[in-house]
């Protein structure tokens, strides 16, 4: 009897090992590279460039206007402008409606894109392959010969200011507006939203006058990728813009972001929980450290993974959704952390955020903890550069901030070259709590005493 019993606990356990064996996920497999596709690239005379880019079975195109200027360009009363600017090339040009450029894009199976960002401003779309061409020649029409409908802006300024009001209702845009307002005081980075006040003044001419001054060839380039006949993109390319205004070259007003230990609390009686915004100048993408701080950040908060998301999510259950985020602008970057905390767990965030980048300069990460942010990381990369629009995008990356296709080819390898020590030293380096603005938009009579004044030292730099 006992012979039976001892074979049928062997087995049982023979087979729960078994089964546990059969569990186990497989080995990742080698991390890969982005690889750049091959492109070609044309210069015309008047200075705009074409990128051609043949990419995948999908039979569309996708095709960008990118011009350097955005809201980088704006002045100190002109927040905003420039997105005012892109609502009226959306009403038409000179040649043709809104309403006719729409119908004509939807024949093509696409549709217009207009937008704003820092540092440049785009019109896209994703056609058929076959209509490449004429969906480039009704884009340079919009471009270069925009309309301007003084009839329609009071409509649109009126929209921006609902918007305005709306985005301001926030917890997180008012952080993020003081935030970087200290951070960028002289600079359009800090520069976030405009006033109402402000938005009122703007005129068709204050529109005509910066599109006069930032667009133009030499600042455009005509980004192609997916598929399409080259050729005929070349030939429309060369007939759609040959005759456009050079213009002036771009030249960003390279910030100088203030380091600083303020704490600012922006009262919201009776709000349930605080949003916190905290963190410091640091480096931009063109530094020789940028990779090992975006790796740092993926460790420190930048991933779902990250310590401080284990620490106050899923640890501490002060907040749900905390993240940090390494900010690139032109020859600068921020790292910060944001987080919508519980009001009464507002200090003991601020201090579990403070132990996580205290323990990370004195103590290096582990093997094992480098190498599964990095192939997430490095993965998530890969995966995102797999599309035409994630290609372009990439693309206009490396041309805003003056960057080597290396910088994309080599990222992979780069990240993986990445050692603990190195994190250690990047967070000592840069990661600095005593240099960090600390904003923070909740009940004011519930949070202040909780929250820490600011250091009376100098800073270290």
């Amino acid at each position: 009897m006992k012979n039976i019993i001892t074979y049928i606990l062997v087995f049982f356990f023979s087979f729960s090992l078994i089964a546990q064996e059969k569990e186990l996920p497989p080995k990742g497999g080698e991390p890969k590279n982005f690889t750049l596709p091959k492109k070609e690239v044309v210069k015309l005379d008047n200075g705009l460039t074409l990128v051609m880019v043949p990419y995948g079975s999908i039979p569309k195109a996708t095709i960008r206007f990118s011009v350097k200027t955005g809201n980088i360009d704006e002045a100190e009363n002109q927040v905003w402008l420039s997105d005012l600017l892109a609502d009226l090339l959306e009403e038409g040009s000179t040649t043709k409606t809104s309403k006719q450029i729409a119908d004509e894009m939807a024949g093509m199976g696409g549709n217009l894109n207009i937008g704003v960002g820092l540092h440049t401003s785009s019109i896209s779309s994703s056609v058929l392959y076959e209509f490449a061409p004429e969906a480039i020649m009704l884009m340079a029409d919009v471009l270069k010969n925009p309309k301007f409908p003084v009839e329609e802006l009071d409509r649109l300024k009126a929209d921006m200011k609902r918007d305005l009001s709306v985005q301001l209702s926030r917890p997180r845009s008012q952080a993020n507006r003081d935030f970087y307002a200290q951070l960028y005081p002289d600079h359009p980075y800090g520069r976030v939203y405009p006033s109402d006040e402000m938005i009122d003044s703007y005129t068709v001419e204050d529109i005509k006058q910066f599109y006069d001054g930032h667009f133009g060839a030499v600042r455009t380039t005509v980004y192609v990728a997916g598929n399409f006949d080259g050729e005929a993109v070349k030939e429309t390319v060369k007939k759609a813009f040959s005759d456009w205004r050079e213009g002036t070259p771009s030249k960003f007003n390279v910030a100088k972001p203030v380091v600083s230990n303020e704490v600012k609390i922006i009262d919201r009686p009776g709000a349930p929980q605080s949003t916190i915004y905290y963190g410091l100048p640091v480096i931009g993408p063109s530094h020789e450290d940028y990779i090992a701080l975006d790796v740092t950040n993926s460790i420190l908060g930048g991933s779902f993974a990250s310590r401080i998301t284990s620490n106050i999510r899923e640890d501490k259950g002060y907040t749900y959704s905390p993240f940090s985020s390494l900010d690139t602008k032109y020859k600068s970057g921020v790292w910060y952390e944001s987080a919508d905390v519980t009001t009464e767990h507002t200090g003991a965030s601020l201090t579990e955020i403070q132990k996580e980048i205290e323990k990370l300069q004195n103590e290096p990460p582990s093997q094992e903890e480098m190498d599964g942010i990095i192939n997430y990381e490095s993965g998530i990369y890969v995966l995102q550069n797999s599309t035409p629009n994630g290609i372009i995008g990439q693309m206009i990356f490396l041309d805003t901030h003056d960057l080597d296709e290396s910088f994309l080819t080599n990222k992979v390898a780069n990240m993986h070259a990445v050692t603990p020590e190195k994190v250690q030293e990047m967070t000592k380096k840069y990661i600095k709590p005593e240099n960090m603005t600390l904003i923070v938009v909740g009940d004011r009579e519930k949070i202040e005493n909780q929250i820490p004044k600011p250091v009376k030292q100098p800073l270290k730099q």
